[in-house]
């Protein structure tokens, strides 16, 4: 546990949250910032800057919460659809801890997770996806 962790108090019990799912390994909550109604977070409880990095069955785990709030959100919300996303890195945002958002959608929120696109072409496709392979 770090204690300058935000997401670290919350999975000891340390800091005030609306905990919707919890296990051993993860721990489930409402977003104190929500972008949309229901949008939460599930973070596992070891301290973790890359979610990437945690061994498999934490990871498992936290897609497993993850899955598990879907559903109850789903139940609770009825909502049009689901954005589930994690970012790494520099770019993870001001928590250094690793987490998944979930963020039930509906036709008129204002989430915009566009992306602009290029078309996909043949020789650099066949290219990376050969080095990709033999990197696994």
């Amino acid at each position: 546990m770090d204690d300058e962790c935000e997401f670290c108090r919350i999975a000891a019990g340390d800091r005030p949250a609306h905990v919707l799912y919890e296990d051993d390994r993860t721990i489930a909550f409402l977003d104190a910032n929500p972008a949309v109604r229901g949008h939460s977070l599930a973070v596992p409880r070891v301290h973790e800057p890359e979610l990437l990095a945690v061994d498999d069955a934490t990871s498992t785990a936290v897609f497993e919460s993850v899955r598990t709030v879907a559903n109850a959100l789903e139940a609770v919300l009825d909502p049009d659809g689901f954005s589930v996303f994690h970012t790494s890195g520099p770019l993870v945002g001001t928590v250094d801890h690793a987490h998944v958002h979930l963020l039930p959608r509906t036709g008129d929120d204002d989430v915009s997770l566009s992306l602009s696109r290029d078309r996909l072409e043949s020789n650099d496709a066949s290219s990376l996806a050969t080095r990709v392979r033999e990197s696994v």
